[in-house]
C-alpha cells in the first residue's frame, strides 16, 4: 500500500545520513590502499587494510546505536506525515540494527576495489540481493510483515554480503589479505585514512542533510507526494548506479596511477569514463522517458494516479540532467582518488547550498515542481565548482611529475 511505500521512502534520506560518514571512511581507506598498491608498498598496504577494518567496526557500532536511538527524533524533525510515521520509525530502527554489517561490507568492498578486484564485490552483492529479494517475498508477501519484513530482509542480506566479502579478504593471496589478529588501529595509518576520508565523510553528510531538507519539503505535500518521491528514489537510484560505479572505478584508477606517478593516465581515465557515461545516459534517457510510468507501477497501484504522476515527473526531470550528474561524479571521485578530498568536500557544500536555496525560496513559490528540480540544481552547482577544481588538481599533478623527473 501507499502508506507502507511512503514509510520506507521517507526513511531513505535518514539512512543515507547514517551511512554517509562511514562511506566517506571507506573511500578514504580505498584511496590510501590503492595508492600504496600502486607504489608497491606491501607493509603500508597491510597496515592500511587492517586499520580500515578496525575503523569500520567502531563506526558500525556507533551508527547502529545512534540509528536505533535517534530515528524517531529525526523523523519528527522532518515533519513526516502522521499516517506513515509509525511505519517509518519501525523500518528505520530495524534497519539501523544491521548498520554494522553495512559499514563492514562497504569497507571490505572498498579494499577489494582498491586492489582492482571489483568483480568479487559484485558477486557478493549479487548473493545479498538475491537473499534480499527472496526474504522480501517470504516476509512481506508470505507472512504479511510489511515494512518490518522489508527491514529484516535488508539486514540479513547485509550480513550475507559482509561475511562473504571479509571472508574472501582473509583467503585472498594478495598484499591486501586480512588476518583477524592483525586488525587494529595503526595510529599513523589511521591519521592518513582520516585525513583523506574525513572530508569525504563530511561531504557525504552535508549532501545527506540537504537531501533530508528536500525530503522535508516533500513531506509537506502529504502522503501521496511522499509515496511518489519514494517510488522515484527506488527507480532513479537503480538507474544512477552504473554512473556511480563508473565513478568509483575512477577513484581506484586515479589512486593507483597517482601512486605509480602516471598523471597522464588519470586524464585518460576521465575521458573514457565520460564517454561511457554519455553512452549509458542515451540509453537510460530513452528508457525512462518512455517507460517511467511502467516502472512506477512496480511500486504503485494503477488506481493511484496522483502518485504515478508525481513519480513520472520526478524521473523525467532527473534523467534529463544525468550528464551533469555523471560529470559531477567523475570529477569528484577523480579528485578524491588523487587525495585532494578537501576540494571534493567543498563540492558537497555547493550541493547543500543549492538545495537549501531551492527549499527555502523555490518550493514556496513554485510548489512540487521546484522540489523535482532540487537535485539537478544541486548537481549544476557542484559541477561549476568541480571543473576548475579538477583543472587545478591535474595541473598540480603534472607539475609534481616534472619536478620528480628533474
Amino acid at each position: 500500500g501507499k502508506n507502507a511505500l511512503a514509510a520506507v521512502g521517507s526513511s531513505t534520506s535518514v539512512i543515507y545520513l547514517l551511512i554517509a560518514f562511514s562511506q566517506g571512511a571507506s573511500v578514504g581507506a580505498g584511496v590510501v590502499v590503492s595508492q600504496y598498491l600502486g607504489a608497491r608498498k606491501k607493509k603500508e598496504t597491510e597496515d592500511a587494510v587492517h586499520t580500515a577494518l578496525a575503523i569500520s567496526v567502531i563506526l558500525g557500532v556507533i551508527l547502529t546505536i545512534g540509528g536505533v536511538l535517534f530515528s524517531r527524533r529525526l523523523l519528527l524533525w522532518m515533519h513526516t506525515p502522521e499516517e506513515v510515521f509509525d511505519g517509518a520509525v519501525l523500518y528505520l530502527q530495524i534497519y539501523s540494527g544491521g548498520l554494522l554489517f553495512n559499514v563492514l561490507y562497504n569497507m571490505a568492498a572498498g579494499i577489494l576495489n582498491a586492489g582492482g578486484n571489483s568483480k568479487r564485490s559484485l558477486i557478493y552483492l549479487a548473493y545479498a540481493s538475491v537473499t534480499n529479494i527472496i526474504l522480501d517475498l517470504v516476509l512481506i508477501r508470505g507472512f504479511g510483515m510489511g515494512v518490518e519484513g522489508a527491514a529484516i530482509a535488508t539486514d540479513i542480506s547485509q550480513v550475507v554480503s559482509s561475511v562473504l566479502a571479509t571472508g574472501y579478504l582473509m583467503r585472498v593471496k594478495a598484499d591486501y589479505r586480512v588476518s583477524l589478529r592483525k586488525i587494529k588501529i595503526h595510529r599513523q595509518m589511521a591519521g592518513r585514512i582520516v585525513k583523506i576520508g574525513l572530508p569525504t565523510g563530511i561531504q557525504n553528510m552535508v549532501i545527506s542533510l540537504s537531501n533530508i531538507l528536500v525530503q522535508s519539503s516533500v513531506n509537506g505535500f502529504g502522503a501521496d507526494a511522499v509515496a511518489g518521491f519514494g517510488a522515484y528514489l527506488k527507480i532513479d537510484g537503480f538507474n544512477i548506479l552504473p554512473v556511480m560505479s563508473i565513478s568509483m572505478a575512477v577513484t581506484t584508477f586515479t589512486g593507483q596511477n597517482y601512486g605509480a606517478g602516471k598523471p597522464e593516465r588519470i586524464w585518460m581515465g576521465v575521458k573514457v569514463s565520460a564517454l561511457m557515461m554519455i553512452i549509458y545516459w542515451a540509453f537510460t534517457f530513452c528508457v525512462l522517458m518512455l517507460g517511467a510510468r511502467t516502472f512506477a507501477l512496480l511500486f504503485v497501484e494503477a488506481s493511484e494516479l496522483e502518485i504515478l504522476k508525481d513519480t513520472e515527473l520526478f524521473l523525467h526531470i532527473s534523467v534529463s540532467f544525468f550528464p551533469v550528474l555523471g560529470l559531477l561524479c567523475i570529477l569528484r571521485y577523480t579528485i578524491q582518488g588523487a587525495g585532494y578530498t578537501n576540494l571534493a568536500m567543498l563540492s558537497g557544500v555547493s550541493e547543500m547550498i543549492a538545495r537549501v536555496l531551492v527549499s527555502l525560496y523555490a518550493v514556496p513559490a513554485f510548489g512540487y515542481l521546484a522540489v523535482c528540480f532540487g537535485d539537478p540544481t544541486a548537481w549544476i552547482a557542484a559541477v561549476l565548482f568541480l571543473v576548475p577544481a579538477f583543472i587545478f588538481v591535474y595541473r598540480r599533478l603534472l607539475r609534481m611529475r616534472r619536478e620528480q623527473r628533474v
